[in-house]
């Protein structure tokens, strides 16, 4: 990856605000990540001010006066759009996708949409309503994959095999009041590339025994199996690549993010979604994907901001 001058990015980085925590069903979640990223500018000796965001972030924000922002807010309110509104209004610099690519990546329905005009392979799909024929999809799909439209950290997620598990799964998921989307189960290895302002971080390859990678598996189960690089060969790992920053361009993403996807029976990749806020907990997998390159949790807080300063 490009080289960065450390001592120019800590001396042009002014006042930084981090944004964390918020209201979205991934509060505790944006928590870690935040403290993480909080830890690492305090000890890089940044000036630093840490919000957990609320009703009066507007005015928290005008009275702060950062020189930039750097976004840890996942989900709703800080990963759609939103935040990145506000962010252009107060003319304020801040770290990851502006306000449509954060809102086309957070809508896992249109991202699909564009990525299937764009001829970017993602799993079939339908969208779930109250009245849905769930013999029908299950007859499609054989097994399916429930999950919230707009939801993120695996949570509200569920594997179907029956039209009574799908109708069952769709009323759990409604609870996230997101929409609620079933997408054709993809038997396969299950993979995650980290991307930072167009450079592309060593893939990851997923394993858990929990039968597919729900919350747990993210962020709670020990077991859990990051495996960096992921064991494919030079030529496929190349599609894979091409898939992903086909991905990350098609929704006009910029900063970091990163793109899951699977690889089904045959070896062909589906696209799943983008995280344009993706984690930075001690779980988290571009943190691990950036380290198997050199690049330890400071210097790749240092490289998200380096992206504002000299983009």
């Amino acid at each position: 990856m490009r080289t960065i001058n450390r001592e120019q990015v800590l001396a042009e980085a002014g006042h930084v605000v981090l944004l964390m925590g918020g209201t979205s069903p991934e509060r505790e979640i944006s928590l870690l990540s935040g403290q993480a990223v909080a830890s690492s500018l305090f000890s890089l000796g940044v000036h630093t001010t840490v919000i957990d965001v609320g009703e009066n972030i507007v005015d928290e924000l005008r009275s702060a006066a950062p020189d930039l922002v750097v976004n840890m807010l996942h989900g709703q309110g800080g990963e759609d759009g939103v935040i990145q509104g506000y962010l252009d209004l107060l003319q304020i610099p801040y770290t990851g996708s502006g306000v449509l690519a954060s809102a086309l990546a957070m809508d896992k329905v249109k991202s699909k949409q564009i990525w299937c005009q764009m001829g970017l392979a993602t799993a079939s799909f339908t969208v779930l309503h109250d009245d849905s024929d769930w013999g029908a999809i299950i007859a499609s799909f054989e097994r399916a994959v429930v999950k919230p439209i707009c939801g993120g950290s695996s949570l509200g997620i569920a594997v179907v095999d029956s039209p009574e598990s799908l109708e069952k799964a769709f009323t759990e998921a409604c609870g996230f009041q997101q929409g609620v989307m079933a997408e054709k189960y993809i038997e396969g290895p299950e993979y995650s590339t980290g991307i930072l302002d167009d450079e592309l971080m060593p893939t990851i390859l997923l394993e858990t025994d929990r039968g597919f990678f729900d919350f747990s598996a993210k962020y709670i189960d020990e077991g859990t199996r990051i495996i960096c690089p992921a064991p494919l060969s030079i030529e496929r790992m190349k599609a894979a690549e091409a898939l992903v920053q086909g991905a990350y361009s098609a929704l006009g993403c910029s900063g970091l993010a990163r793109v899951d996807f699977m690889e089904d029976a045959d070896g062909e990749f589906f696209l799943l979604e983008v995280n344009t806020v993706p984690g930075m907990t001690s779980h988290s997998f571009v943190p691990k994907s950036a380290a198997r390159v050199g690049i330890d949790f400071d210097e790749l807080v240092l490289r998200i901001i380096d992206g504002i300063l000299n983009g």
